[in-house]
This record gives structure tokens, C-alpha cells and sequence, in this order.
């Protein structure tokens, strides 16, 4: 997977080490990122400690909301695959607290299932 597979919607995983410099500032003392994900301009960024989902708006994608989740957070998550009509799959997030889940949409159900893995791994440390 490479550039072109994320720009069609599909996760991809990218170096650790490219992303490190973006992120010194958000980072907790001693917190490291692990691994990391793009979707298109969106990213998933594992860390020892937490899950930052990145998501780039507007045209340019100058504004950027980082959500913090703790992985003892998280209550539950949920994959849906796609189907013959629904090309798309869908990872949805619950947290403690919310009703409603944080919803993620792929291109390609395969890219999918190396992000939710991570995300399993991750919680039942």
C-alpha cells in the first residue's frame, strides 16, 4: 500500500518517523508513537498510551482537529464490511460516555482489517 492507495480511501501505513516531528508537541512526556495510518488526509496514530485520530478540513487542510481517545476509553469498536452495492466499509469507535460512535469510512474492507487489528491490540494490552 503507498500514496495512491491512500488517496483512494484505503489505510495505508506510513513510517513512524515521518510523522514523529508533527507531533512533538501534542505528545505527553515520554509518550511515543508506535504506529500510524493514513486514510486520503486523515491519519490514525497509535501511541504506547492512546489513539489521536487526525482529520484534516477544509480545501487546503490547514485546519486540523487531533481527537485524543484513551485506549481505556474506548467500550467497543465494530467493523462493517462492504458489500456488492456498498463499496465502502466503516469502522465505528464507541466511547465511555458517548451514545453515538466515532465512524471512520474505507474504501476497501481488506485496508480495514490491518486497522482494526492494531486497534485490538492496543486495548486488550
Amino acid at each position: 500500500m503507498g500514496i495512491l492507495s491512500g488517496l483512494l480511501g484505503n489505510a495505508s501505513e506510513i513510517d513512524v518517523q515521518a510523522i514523529e516531528k508533527d507531533f512533538e508537541e501534542l505528545l505527553a512526556p515520554n509518550e511515543k508513537i508506535e504506529r500510524a495510518y493514513k486514510l486520503i488526509r486523515d491519519l490514525f496514530v497509535f501511541t504506547d498510551k492512546r489513539l489521536i485520530l487526525v482529520d484534516k478540513q477544509g480545501v487546503t487542510g490547514k485546519k486540523t482537529e487531533y481527537h485524543s481517545i484513551p485506549y481505556k476509553s474506548i467500550t467497543h469498536f465494530a467493523v462493517e464490511s462492504s458489500g456488492h452495492f456498498d463499496l465502502d466499509a466503516e469502522l465505528k469507535i464507541w466511547l465511555s460516555g458517548m451514545h453515538e460512535p466515532i465512524l471512520k469510512q474505507f474504501k476497501k474492507d481488506k485496508n480495514i482489517n490491518e486497522v482494526q487489528k492494531t486497534l485490538a491490540a492496543y486495548i486488550f494490552k
